[in-house]
């Protein structure tokens, strides 16, 4: 069992949340129910699966928590996406959202790597 809190990977996630929650915040009355709570759904998604997966035994649960973790960013980068496309969002925080998300996937790639290489 491993401290989610002491992974990079995992505070960096949690403020993604913080700052999705904050930029929602934003949207029209007419998405509360819409694309304002997916986007955090699945920003809250991936700190969520992290720790879920720490709380495991083994490295082979905590990659598939993490696969799962990696899901959600996908989904939340092209909810992003859709957000600036819908001018929810302005081009710089579309694109700092952006790249915060690849930050993350580059991040839980690189911790499923090396969990894979562990187990071999």
């Amino acid at each position: 069992m491993r401290n989610f809190r002491e992974l990079k990977v995992w505070e960096r996630s949690h403020q993604l949340t913080l700052i999705v929650y904050h930029v929602t915040k934003r949207f029209p009355p007419e998405e509360l129910y819409g694309l304002m709570t997916q986007m955090r759904r699945s920003s809250a998604s991936i700190p969520a699966n992290i720790a879920e997966g720490c709380g495991r035994s083994g490295d082979a649960e905590l990659a598939r928590f993490l696969q799962i973790a990696m899901g959600s960013a996908s989904e939340l980068e092209y909810r992003a996406l859709l957000a600036g496309d819908l001018r929810y969002l302005d081009k710089a925080t579309c694109d700092q959202l952006g790249d915060d998300i690849m930050e993350i996937k580059r991040m839980l790639a690189g911790f499923l790597k090396t969990l894979r290489q562990a187990d071999s």
